[in-house]
């Protein structure tokens, strides 16, 4: 079993076809079938069921793809260490970050890094804290910026405090509470909320707020990012709450401060297996000790 047939076996799992996984691969597409099915040959099971609309991975295919990421995510370490050792920083950063993060400015971070390691190969994505956190654990992203509940103490991870903050309420121009700064917790639960997803870690920052007073929202709209909240306020469809240190950004939209405010936490989250070499030079240009806690 060669680290190549691997790596061709997840680029099809990820990008769910042969010629996208071709492209991604730089090879022909001839070449990366005949390799995935020695593959399936030697190991005397069918990873990838095949046909002329889609291909979908097989029970076998769904066990064998995360270890096959496990162990390229490790070759690709081990040449890093060894890259590190006589002075170099090479390898891959995967950074990841909810779409509220304030506690740093990431573009500036990220532009800095790499121009301090422009060996490196930087890659971010943007997501939910929890799936953020789990991908860490899972080793997918070396470091997540992520908001969570202040009280609450994340498993299976490193992390750091970078900034607590409370959260602001959203309205759109015209609507009643915009002649208001400032709203109590029992007016704003009369109102058509705009949320995250229930059970997300953005989703129990207001919830565990508005429950501390006894009482509840009626949550009509779920979303994943900022950006389509603010749009949705916007139309006048409903309020929305969003961190005080990015509500100045959200234009056209009455910002009002609230008594009993949800608060949150903005975090830097790692793996406790201990960073990759780009990952731990990324954590301390940032003043965090790799190993810390």
């Amino acid at each position: 079993m060669e680290l190549q047939q691997m790596r061709y076996v997840v680029a099809v799992a990820e990008t769910g076809g042969f010629t996208r996984a071709a492209e991604r691969c730089h090879v022909v597409q001839s070449a990366l079938s005949h390799q995935i099915a020695r593959l399936e040959q030697e190991l005397g099971a069918r990873l990838f069921d095949r046909t002329s609309r889609s291909v979908r991975l097989t029970a076998a295919g769904e066990a064998f793809v995360p270890v096959a990421r496990q162990t390229l995510e490790a070759a690709e370490r081990a040449r890093a260490e060894v890259e590190a050792a006589v002075g170099e920083v090479r390898g891959r950063l995967a950074v990841g970050a909810i779409s509220t993060v304030a506690a740093v400015d990431l573009a500036k971070v990220l532009g800095e890094f790499r121009a301090q390691h422009p060996k490196v190969r930087v890659r971010m994505r943007v997501d939910m804290s929890e799936e953020l956190i789990e991908q860490v654990r899972q080793g997918a992203l070396d470091v997540a910026f992520v908001g969570v509940v202040p009280s609450e103490r994340i498993k299976g991870v490193r992390e750091k405090v970078l900034a607590h903050g409370e959260l602001v309420a959203v309205v759109p121009p015209g609507h009643p509470l915009a002649e208001q700064e400032r709203v109590g917790l029992r007016r704003l639960a009369r109102e058509t909320f705009v949320d995250y997803t229930a059970g997300s870690a953005a989703r129990r920052q207001t919830e565990a707020a508005f429950l501390a007073a006894g009482l509840r929202t009626d949550v009509a709209f779920e979303v994943t990012t900022v950006e389509m909240l603010a749009k949705l306020v916007r139309a006048g469809l409903a309020v929305g709450m969003v961190p005080e240190a990015i509500a100045s950004d959200l234009t056209g939209l009455h910002i009002l401060r609230v008594w009993g405010a949800p608060a949150r936490t903005e975090r830097l989250v790692w793996s406790r297996l201990g960073p990759s070499p780009p990952a731990a030079a990324f954590l301390r240009g940032l003043g965090v000790d790799p190993d810390g806690e």
